[in-house]
């Protein structure tokens, strides 16, 4: 399963990296776009590990790896399935870890369905909704015995596991920990040899996913998927490890989510979850990321992954926590009373009590989707008036710029915080559109507010960076002028916001007038950042220690005695000391670095480390030895803070009907799951699918290989003129966008290009967007090196430099030669004195979302390309339309959910 915490499902940190046998780097560019982390993958090379990346183009890291493997943009399930089939086929599963640890031999109830049986879609799917009813991917149970079915069923609170309940999948979140499992008797066979069992669904399911269907499906030849697979078969087990490496390039697909998902079924299967040198780093964009999803700017979580409530399904503090997670699952999920009730204390302190459910009533409640897509469609539509953008260029950065900017110029009022006038302050006169006539400057009446905002060396506060672990900044020079940090903009506003709502008796206005709102400020009137963290970790509110600061989320109580603003941050202060601001020198510290900064939770270098160590505590290899029981002890211990009860006997066994932390089994080791065990197969919390399942991006000029449904059937899709798809695989008009194109980072501009474009001596090193195009396609299209090529998809046509290289190589894909175009995304027309611009690759891109996390597919879509530069005014409107004329698009071209062929097999 990897991590419960976040998206990314990161289990490792980054210097264990060096502890790798094998690297495989995938979805992503670590080389270039995360430089100082990728230290550590040298480190492990230099050490003889097996550095592999497969990536559509030859890279920095390519050239620094040991083997290179080009693959289709897309189609990366149908790769890691093909190993998970390896895996299964050939023995090479790590026995000992995939029984003790993982739910392989859990019995499915018998009303699932898999895609094998319905035509690429599961048991429970509903074409109106296009989501699923989960029900029938739940686990069968005693109260469900049949006859012929096996006896093997785990004594109450050995196995437990929960019974399942309807939901769909539309606009569903839990949060970190999923929906709540609460103990049951599940049914289990030890043999794994009941066909209901996960072991035997999971090798059923991959059983289509061979070396062959790679080679059609993803360009990639049996020799190099042989290469990968014995490559990473031979580094796992007890005494060698692997480890799996990611970004965007696996999560800005419709499948996303369903990406990692398969490498983490893949991890457990080889037992690599949990271990040093294993694991699955999810590498986060920049220096705060990961810390921008823990204390969230999230529209459905609130900090530490708690999920918001669900205006008419959460009327109460209680149906809310409940919903979350029971008290009678296991794990500390079920301690999730405790981190709400201090959360909702630390921010409305002595006015949240019992007796009004600790102001539960004050907290938003989601009434719908609010990610950023959806919010621009309601830009659109004239639903949501006023914007605020902070560090984000949506005019640049977004998918479909046209319709970002379009949105923006529908709005009453934008607040725009950069560094420099981004494209997004200065749309309404500088934009695309204005050059094309689509808008006019003095038709447009957004009233535009440009704030200018400190950078991070000046101002206090901490990062969290891609391996979970806080580190505290000090302000090395004032912002200049009139810049401020964004805690001085947040606290400002919330202040002058509170001062216009005194004295009101409005029961509207409490939730911000009853806010604590007490932070002091320096002589430059910037509130203190330490503070804020003090309030973040936490502090007990009474008793003999009332006013010290909590040490550990276990502290947290549901009974008002404890404040804290994130529960898996609480330690980061404790002892009232600001862990985050350690620093001593590397020859001072052990292995794992544990007095480096701080990590959460807890200060745990890496998650789930109970399973480094074997069901009896026992290191799996001494090569391999991170955390084990210690008997005279009595306790855990090891080179990291154990990620478990520290004086659990790997013998304990809990009485029937135990929740929590007491119901997790001496052999455990995935505490935050609701059984304790990592998930080869979901019951619930991914609302596409209980396996992964390789579907095509919404736009391919590829038909799936694999399955009659085309794509994913729970994806979720905006029919809208302004966002058409182009023709796919077996639809008339395929032919006029036949190639696919993807976009990616450069190392010497950062993102949408606020911070690199306006620097010379960065922009110098990347004077001018660019697209990379192989010699098989330049001489197709007659491009040439350095010369300008037009770039058309049916949302916008740009206009780019050509590098023609070998790096992007052309694939044989069932028997056809696909063509791949690389775009870096930095570039955009308009802001004020920035130092080079240039057409925007995102601009060609549509939206069609994943439906667990609502990010948008931008890594697969389909284009033109032809020589020559784009036409300018009206010109350049009409050459859109020409090609959408010619392909016969429309608003329902590519977002039919069900297929026909998966249609026909669900209907019987």
């Amino acid at each position: 399963m990897g991590s419960s915490f976040g998206r990314g499902g990161a289990t490792t940190y980054q210097q264990s990296l060096a502890d790798s046998d094998c690297i495989v780097i995938q979805g992503s560019n670590m080389a270039e776009c995360h430089p100082v982390g990728y230290q550590w993958v040298m480190e492990a090379k230099a050490r003889g590990a097996t550095i592999i990346h497969v990536d559509p183009r030859f890279t920095r890291t390519s050239a620094t790896a040991t083997k290179h493997v080009p693959i289709r943009a897309g189609s990366d399930i149908v790769f890691l399935g093909a190993l998970i089939n390896h895996v299964l086929t050939n023995d090479l599963w790590f026995e000992d870890y995939v029984r003790a640890y993982t739910n392989a031999a859990t019995i499915v109830n018998d009303d699932f369905r898999d895609t094998e049986d319905l035509g690429g879609v599961f048991s429970g799917y509903d074409p109106e909704s296009g989501s699923y009813d989960l029900r029938s991917w739940g686990y069968a149970t005693a109260d469900e015995a049949k006859d012929g079915d096996p006896d093997s069923i785990g004594e109450p609170g050995e196995h437990d596991s929960g019974e399942l309940k309807a939901e769909h999948s539309a606009g569903q979140r839990h949060g970190a920990g999923g929906p709540p499992l609460e103990h049951a008797r599940v049914k289990r066979d030890e043999t794994l040899q009941h066909p209901r069992t996960v072991f035997q669904i999971l090798k059923r399911h991959f059983a289509r996913y061979t070396p062959e269907m790679v080679r059609d499906v993803c360009g990639i030849s049996t020799d190099d998927f042989a290469y990968v697979a014995r490559a990473i078969t031979s580094n796992s087990g007890r005494d060698r490890t692997t480890a799996f490496v990611y970004a965007v390039g696996w999560t800005q697909h419709s499948v996303g989510v369903q990406y990692i998902r398969t490498a983490a079924i893949l991890q457990l299967l080889l037992g690599n979850i949990g271990r040093p040198g294993g694991g699955i780093m999810a590498l986060r964009g920049h220096a705060s990321i990961q810390g921008s999803t823990d204390i969230p700017t999230l529209f459905d979580l609130l900090p530490g992954y708690l999920p918001m409530p669900v205006s008419g399904k959460h009327e109460s503090f209680d149906e809310w926590v409940g919903a979350v997670a029971s008290k009678q699952q296991k794990g500390f999920w079920a301690a999730t009373d405790t981190y709400a009730v201090s959360l909702l204390k630390a921010w409305w302190g002595d006015t949240a009590t019992a007796q009004n459910g600790w102001c539960f009533d004050y907290l938003p409640k989601l009434t719908g989707s609010h990610n950023t897509y959806a919010t621009t469609m309601a830009m659109l539509e004239g639903t949501v008036e006023g914007y605020f953008l902070l560090g984000q260029n949506p005019a640049v950065g977004s998918a479909n710029g046209r319709m970002q900017r379009k949105a923006m110029a529908n709005l009453k009022w934008l607040v725009v915080r950069d560094l420099n006038l981004i494209e997004s302050a200065t749309f309404w006169k500088d934009g695309p559109e204005i050059a094309s006539g689509e808008l006019e400057t003095d038709q447009i009446g957004t009233e535009v507010f440009f704030l200018p905002a400190a950078a991070h060396a000046e101002k206090d506060g901490t990062f969290t960076n891609t391996q979970r672990l806080l580190q505290w900044h000090r302000t090395a020079v004032q912002p200049p002028g009139d810049a401020r940090s964004e805690l001085w903009f947040y606290h400002e506003l919330g202040k002058r916001i509170r001062a216009r709502l005194a004295g009101s008796d409005d029961p509207r206005d409490r939730p911000i007038l009853d806010l604590t709102w007490d932070y002091p400020e320096d002589e430059h009137g910037e509130p203190s950042a330490e503070t804020v963290l003090q309030e973040i970790n936490g502090r007990h509110l009474r008793g003999d220690k009332a006013g010290e600061p909590l040490s550990s989320f276990t502290e947290m109580r549901a009974d008002g005695s404890t404040a804290g603003g994130c529960w898996i941050y609480t330690g980061v202060y404790a002892d009232g000391v600001n862990q985050a601001d350690r620093r001593p020198r590397r020859s001072e510290q052990g292995r794992t670095a544990l007095e480096w900064a701080w990590a959460w939770p807890m200060n745990r270098r890496i998650l789930y480390n109970r399973a480094s160590a074997d069901p009896d505590g026992k290191p799996w290899s001494e090569r391999k030895a991170y955390v084990w029981w210690d008997g005279e002890q009595g306790k855990w211990t090891g080179d990291d803070v154990p990620d478990f009860p520290a004086t659990k006997e790997p013998s304990y066994r809990p009485g029937q009907g135990v929740g929590g932390a007491e119901g997790l089994a001496g052999d455990d080791p995935f505490i935050m799951q609701s059984d304790g065990k990592g998930w080869l197969f979901t019951p619930k919390g991914v609302v596409d699918g209980p396996l992964p399942t390789h579907y095509e991006p919404q736009e391919s000029p590829v038909k799936n290989a694999l399955y009659a449904q085309q794509r994913n059937p729970a994806r979720r899709v905006f029919p809208r003129k302004d966002n058409l798809s182009a023709p796919s695989a077996g639809d008339p008009g395929v032919e006029v966008y036949p190639y696919v194109f993807t976009t990616y980072r450069l190392t010497e501009h950062h993102t949408a290009g606020g911070m690199s474009r306006w620097l010379p001596y960065l922009s110098e090193l990347q004077p001018e967007f660019f697209c990379e195009v192989s010699p098989a396609l330049a001489a197709e299209r007659g491009l040439t090196n350095g010369g300008w090529a037009t770039i058309v998809s049916p949302r916008a046509a740009i206009e780019a430099r050509v590098l023609v290289t070998d790096r992007v190589k052309p694939l044989t894909i069932g028997g056809h030669t696909v063509h791949q175009i690389g775009l870096p995304y930095h570039w955009g027309r308009g802001g004020i004195d920035p130092v080079v611009t240039g057409d925007s690759a995102n601009d060609l891109l549509g939206v069609t979302l994943d439906p667990n996390v609502a990010i948008q597919e931008s890594k697969a879509a389909s284009c033109d390309i032809q020589p020559g530069r784009r036409p300018t005014g009206s010109a350049l409107l009409r050459l859109i339309e020409e090609y959408r004329s010619r392909s016969g698009v429309t608003t329902e071209t590519d977002n039919t959910l069900l297929s026909p062929g998966a249609n026909e097999e669900v209907s019987r």
